[in-house]
């Protein structure tokens, strides 16, 4: 069985936005052992994506299709699969009851435009959007089982994990039972992972073992099929067993989780408590920090103090730190620290300052130097590290990853 994915939207087409939903639909449909063949892209004109449609529908046993749902003319997933089916759009009066109940909870009034989203191809098996109000549905063209979806990201994804991958997991007529794991590793490139796992093929010749930047940190996959289970979690267990042997405090997560979940989850496990103070990453720390739901159980501060002036008056920086050593030195961020610290009441408090670049470098401090001060109950420390990427926003990640993983490592 093959599958393939079909991105549309003229914003998607022309670059103006990042196909996401993709990427995602990509990692989720293998993880079933079924192979993506392909990713197709068409704009809004419906000539072209009923011709698109129909030739999926001749090569590709399932089909998943994003974007073009919603209420606009713009919007013509509907109206193409219609043509290509040859059958007509059908008012689904219980959806148009739905949507209409979505903006009444809301307080809003329905624009006459978003009863469009209750039209639906004659034969189509309705999808629902419980956070949204473009559904989606799943219909056959030719060989093909297509499922479209909303292109919101956040609506696309909770449909698909819900609703389309059990239902393409039912349909599966395959002897074998998949299992894929991601280990997320930093500190390490991709050439001396795969150098330090150069024994792995030899002694687990099941498993497909690879590896996937996504920086800063790099992924180590595994994937593996057989036809029974045990079998197949056993071989798992020994090999994920085999690499933590490997690769020790560089794998941050047995479940690919961000470097700030570990972390939060860490400072959980401990009661303890975190404050910030940030330089150079401009508040990318307490950013990630704060993504998580429930993180003030233990993120108490931040404080972006960028000018000197706010790391004295913020953080009681000592003004003859500043004028000894400058704003960018292991002094400066240990007293960022300690401030940080006091202030807050934190048991802990992590501080950055460093050169992101492009520009502001110099021959003793050149653009991806950071210094990352760490204080806690036995005092505080802090240290220089050089990042030669020459790119602030990926500076600014490595700077803020680096960071973290200096606090995973005084938790562990």
């Amino acid at each position: 069985m093959i599958a393939e994915i079909l991105a549309t939207g003229d914003e998607i087409r022309s670059g103006a936005l990042v196909d996401t939903n993709s990427a995602y639909i990509a990692e989720k449909i293998e993880e079933l052992g079924i192979k993506i063949t392909r990713h197709n892209c068409v704009g809004d004109d419906k000539s072209e994506l009923t011709a698109i449609l129909l030739e999926l529908g001749k090569r590709t046993d399932i089909i998943i299709v994003t974007g073009g749902l919603g209420p606009t003319l713009d919007d013509l997933s509907r109206e193409a699969a219609a043509r290509a089916t040859g059958a007509p759009l059908i008012l689904d009066s219980k959806v148009l009851e739905k949507i209409k109940s979505f903006f009444v909870s809301r307080q809003k009034s329905m624009p006459d435009s978003n009863t469009r989203q209750a039209m639906f191809p004659q034969g189509a098996t309705i999808l629902e959007n419980p956070i949204g109000t473009a559904p989606g549905f799943s219909l056959q063209i030719g060989r093909g089982t297509f499922f479209f979806l909303p292109g919101v990201p956040a609506e696309m994804r909770k449909m698909l994990d819900e609703q389309v991958i059990p239902q393409i997991r039912k349909s599966l007529k395959d002897p074998y039972y998949y299992k894929n794991e991601t280990i997320s590793t930093f500190g390490l490139g991709e050439s001396a992972l795969e150098e330090k796992l150069a024994d792995f093929p030899a002694l687990f010749p099941d498993i497909k073992l690879g590896f996937r930047a996504k920086f800063p940190e790099v992924q180590v996959k595994l994937y593996q099929k057989n036809s029974d289970e045990d079998t197949l979690n056993r071989e798992q267990e020994r090999a994920i067993t085999w690499i933590i042997k490997k690769l020790g405090h560089k794998i941050t997560s047995l479940t690919s989780q961000p470097m700030a979940t570990v972390v939060g989850n860490l400072l959980i496990q401990k009661q303890a408590t975190l404050a910030v103070a940030e330089s150079c990453t401009g508040g990318l720390i307490a950013n990630w920090l704060t993504d998580r739901p429930g993180s003030s159980a233990y993120f108490l501060m931040s404080a972006v103090t960028y000018t000197n002036a706010a790391k004295q008056k913020i953080l009681g920086v000592p003004p003859q730190t500043l004028e000894r050593w400058g704003a960018v030195h292991e002094e400066t961020a240990k007293a960022m620290a300690l401030g940080a610290k006091d202030v807050s009441g934190a048991d802990y408090a992590i501080a950055t300052t460093g050169i992101a670049g492009p520009d502001g470098g110099s021959p003793e401090k050149p653009v991806g130097t950071i210094c990352i001060a760490l204080a806690g109950p036995q005092g505080a420390k802090s240290k220089r590290y050089f990042f030669p990427f020459g790119i602030r926003q990926l500076n600014k990640k490595i700077f803020a990853t680096q960071a973290l993983n200096l606090l995973r490592l005084e938790l562990l």
